[in-house]
C-alpha cells in the first residue's frame, strides 16, 4: 500500500502532490463543520449556524424584483431569446463592450462618483480569487513576496501563493492602536524581508479590511502610496467591500481617489483588484475585476483571462442590471442601510452579554474580541475555545490566528448571509453560552444580579431561545476560563 501510494505520488505534479493550497486551516476546517452539519430552521435546528462565509443577503429580493420586471436581461428567458445567439457565440477576452461600460461606471458611483474608471483597463476574471492570481503572475516570480498588513484574508496564502510560488510577508498590525497600518510596520517588515533576502515586489492592502470591517483613511493611504513609490514596488488593492461602507460620519477612499487627486506617484506602480461578490451579493457569477495603471500588466492579464472568463450570459445579465441607474442608486442606499441595522443589532446582542468588538464602518462582518475568555494569552487556548464554539455552541466564526492576527481571541463573525431569525438563533447560543461560563465563575449572589439584568435588557421570547439552546459540556475549557 505505501509503494502504491508513493508511486502515485511520484506520478503527479508538486503542485497536486503537495498541500500548498493553504486549506490546511481553522478557516476552511469551520466551513467544513458547517457542512458537515449544517444549521436548518427545521430540518436540524441544532445544526452549525454559518458564520464564517462573508456574503451579502440582505438584498437579495431588490435584485429578484428587478428580474421580475426586467426579463429581456436573460437570454435564457422568452422575451430574451432574441439576444440568444448573439451572446452564446465566441466572445474573445476582452469582454462585452458593454459589460466593460458597466461595471466601470459601477465602480465609479460606489465610490461616491469621486472618480472615473477607464473601461479599456477593465479585466475580467472568475471571481477576485482568480483577480488576486493573475495580478500575482502578472508582477512577481516565484520566490517573489508581497508585504500583508495583518490580520489579512486567510484564502490570500491559496489564491496568491498556491500556484504562483509567490511569498506573502506579514505587515505586523495588531491591538494595540486598533490593528492600523503605520509606516514604521511596513519598515520593519519590508527591512526583514531584506535581511532575509527575500525580493519584495509589492504591498497587498484590503480596503475596506477583511476581517477588520474598517477603511483605511486618506493620510494612511497617502502614507502607503508614498512608501511603494519610494521603494519602486507596487501597489495592490482589494476594494471588494467598497459598497458595503455604512458609517455617515465618513466616506470611503479608493486608491482611485488618491492618485488622481492627492499624490503624485508612478501609476505604474498601482492595482485594484474589485468584483461583485460582496458588494452586490453575486459570489455564484464569479466576477472579478482587474483595473491596473499599468498597459503592460492590462495586456497581460487580459491574455490570461482566457483562463477564468466570467461567462457571456452573465456580463450581458450584470451589463444590463447595472446600466439601471435608479436600480443601481437604490441598492447602494439599501444595502448600506441594511448594512447597518443589522451590525448595529449583532453588536448590541453582543454587549449585552459583555462581547465587545473593534469599532467598525464597514464589512458583513466584526471583529469580536473574546481574549478575556481564554485560559491563557495563547494560540492553543484561541484554538480550544474556538473547538468549543465550533462544537458545542454550533456557530462556524473563524478565529484570529487564521487571519494571521499577532493577538490571541478574535473571531472573525459574518452577520450578513443569514435572515433576522438566524441572527436571533446565532445570538441566543452565544449568550447562553456566557450565561453557562459565569455560572462557572460568578458567586451565586452576584450570578442572580447578572442574570435578573440580562433578563431585562432581552425580549422574554429571546431568552427562551436563549435556554433552549444546545447545552455545553462541563469540561469545556470555557467553564475554567478566568478573565
Amino acid at each position: 500500500m505505501a509503494f502504491a501510494l508513493s508511486n502515485q505520488v511520484q506520478l503527479l505534479s508538486k503542485i497536486a502532490a503537495g498541500n500548498g493550497h493553504g486549506e490546511d486551516s481553522p478557516y476552511f476546517d469551520g466551513w467544513k463543520a458547517f457542512e458537515s452539519d449544517p444549521y436548518h430552521p427545521t430540518k436540524n435546528p441544532n445544526g452549525v449556524i454559518q458564520m464564517g462565509l462573508a456574503e451579502n443577503l440582505l438584498c437579495h429580493e431588490l435584485v429578484e424584483d428587478w428580474l421580475m420586471n426586467n426579463p429581456k436581461a436573460s437570454i435564457c428567458s422568452a422575451e430574451g431569446l432574441n439576444e440568444f445567439k448573439g451572446i452564446a457565440i465566441f466572445q474573445d477576452y476582452h469582454g462585452l463592450p458593454e459589460f466593460r461600460n458597466a461595471v466601470a461606471k459601477f465602480m465609479g458611483k460606489v465610490r461616491g462618483n469621486r472618480i472615473t474608471f477607464d473601461p479599456d483597463r477593465i479585466v475580467m476574471s472568475g471571481g477576485a480569487t482568480g483577480a488576486h492570481e493573475t495580478v500575482a503572475f502578472c508582477l512577481a516570480d516565484p520566490g517573489d513576496a508581497f508585504l500583508v498588513p495583518t490580520p489579512y484574508y486567510p484564502g490570500f496564502d491559496r489564491d496568491l501563493r498556491w500556484r504562483t510560488g509567490v511569498q506573502l510577508v506579514p505587515v505586523v498590525c495588531d491591538s494595540s492602536n486598533d490593528f492600523k497600518v503605520t509606516m514604521e510596520a511596513l519598515e520593519a517588515a519590508y527591512e526583514k524581508a531584506q535581511e532575509s533576502n527575500i525580493r519584495i515586489k509589492g504591498v497587498l492592502i484590503t480596503n475596506p479590511s477583511n476581517p477588520l470591517g474598517t477603511f483605511l483613511d486618506r493620510e494612511t493611504l497617502k502614507d502607503i502610496v508614498s512608501f511603494i513609490n519610494e521603494k519602486n514596488i507596487h501597489l495592490v488593492c482589494d476594494e471588494i467591500y467598497a459598497a458595503t461602507v455604512f458609517t455617515k460620519e465618513s466616506s470611503f477612499v479608493s486608491i482611485a481617489e488618491i492618485i488622481d487627486q492627492d499624490i503624485a506617484c508612478n501609476r505604474n506602480l498601482i492595482h485594484i483588484v474589485y468584483s461583485l461578490s460582496k458588494d452586490m451579493g453575486f459570489p455564484g457569477f464569479r466576477v472579478g475585476i482587474i483595473y491596473s495603471y499599468n498597459d503592460q500588466v492590462v495586456s497581460c492579464a487580459r491574455k490570461m483571462s482566457s483562463f477564468g472568463l466570467v461567462s457571456s450570459q452573465t456580463q450581458h445579465l450584470i451589463a444590463t442590471m447595472l446600466s439601471d441607474d435608479q436600480f443601481v442608486e437604490k441598492f447602494i442606499a439599501e444595502s448600506a442601510k441594511r448594512i447597518a441595522e443589522r451590525h448595529k443589532a449583532f453588536t448590541w446582542g453582543l454587549s449585552q452579554v459583555g462581547i465587545g468588538c473593534l469599532k467598525s464602518n464597514a464589512g458583513l462582518f466584526l471583529w469580536m474580541d473574546l481574549h478575556h475568555l481564554l485560559k491563557e494569552q495563547t494560540y492553543e487556548a484561541e484554538m480550544a475555545l474556538w473547538r468549543v464554539i465550533i462544537n458545542e455552541v454550533k456557530l462556524n466564526v473563524s478565529p484570529g490566528s487564521s487571519f494571521h492576527c499577532p493577538n490571541p481571541g478574535w473571531f472573525r463573525v459574518c452577520f450578513a448571509n443569514m435572515d433576522d431569525r438566524t441572527m436571533e438563533i446565532a445570538l441566543s447560543r452565544i449568550t447562553s453560552f456566557m450565561l453557562k461560563n459565569v455560572e462557572a465563575k460568578v458567586p451565586n449572589k452576584k450570578k442572580l444580579c447578572w442574570q435578573r439584568s440580562l433578563r431585562l435588557s432581552m425580549s422574554s421570547r429571546r431568552m427562551d431561545d436563549f435556554m433552549a439552546s444546545p447545552c455545553m459540556s462541563p469540561q469545556s475549557p470555557l467553564v475554567q476560563a478566568r478573565t
